[in-house]
């Protein structure tokens, strides 16, 4: 039985079409919003995903707004944000940056919060928040530069993918692994379901 919802993913992130591709989803359309991602001042790391899941949800609902071919979708969205404390960590695009990120990870617990937003075809806005812990050991200078150089830390909130070498450096996690990876499966798809998404049509398909 084939998906015959229309599903908007408001993302461009390889990993999230890959997480709902092994649930058996598959977005009609990507559109990756391009918002504002600074924190606010004192904003708290689970705020911000909040928040900026759902200006990536709104954005694309006004970006297909009067358009008929999108007309009764669903718009996902999702954010994922790494903390230590409450000092929020940058999706890294510069070795600086990645380098300090992992030199403050190591040795140390932090925090992944994933906002995930879901726009229903009657504009009903549904929103959740998912936080696992994380531990990392602690890091040689070695496990550094070599994860550095390898760049799979470019663009990764915190600057490190954990289905990538970084898995590597997980000594604990306690809460969801695909929320870390940035789409927490189980409560997307509960969200989903629970407005009237067949979750189940592309099952016999995967």
């Amino acid at each position: 039985m084939a998906q015959t919802e229309k599903l908007i993913l408001a993302s461009g992130s390889p990993r999230r079409v890959e997480l709902l591709a092994q649930a058996g989803i598959a977005p009609t359309r990507l559109m990756p919003m391009d918002i504002d991602e600074t924190p606010k001042r004192s904003e708290h790391p689970r705020s911000l995903a909040r928040r900026l899941s759902t200006g990536k949800a709104q954005a694309a609902l006004a970006a297909v707004k009067g358009d008929p071919a999108y007309a009764g979708s669903y718009i996902l969205a999702a954010d994922t944000v790494v903390s230590v404390g409450r000092r929020i960590l940058p999706k890294t695009e510069m070795v600086d940056e990645a380098s300090g990120a992992l030199h403050l990870l190591s040795g140390r617990s932090h925090r992944v919060f994933t906002g995930v937003c879901l726009i229903t075809p009657d504009r009903t806005v549904r929103q959740k928040v998912i936080d696992t812990k994380v531990r990392f050991k602690r890091l040689s200078s070695q496990d550094i530069e070599q994860y550095l150089a390898s760049g799979q830390w470019r663009g990764k909130a915190g600057g490190y993918a954990i289905q990538g070498i970084a898995g590597s450096f997980v000594v604990k996690l306690v809460g969801s692994y695909t929320n870390v990876v940035g789409l927490p499966l189980y409560e997307t798809l509960a969200l989903l379901s629970g407005e009237g998404f067949d979750v189940h049509a592309g099952w016999t398909d995967i």
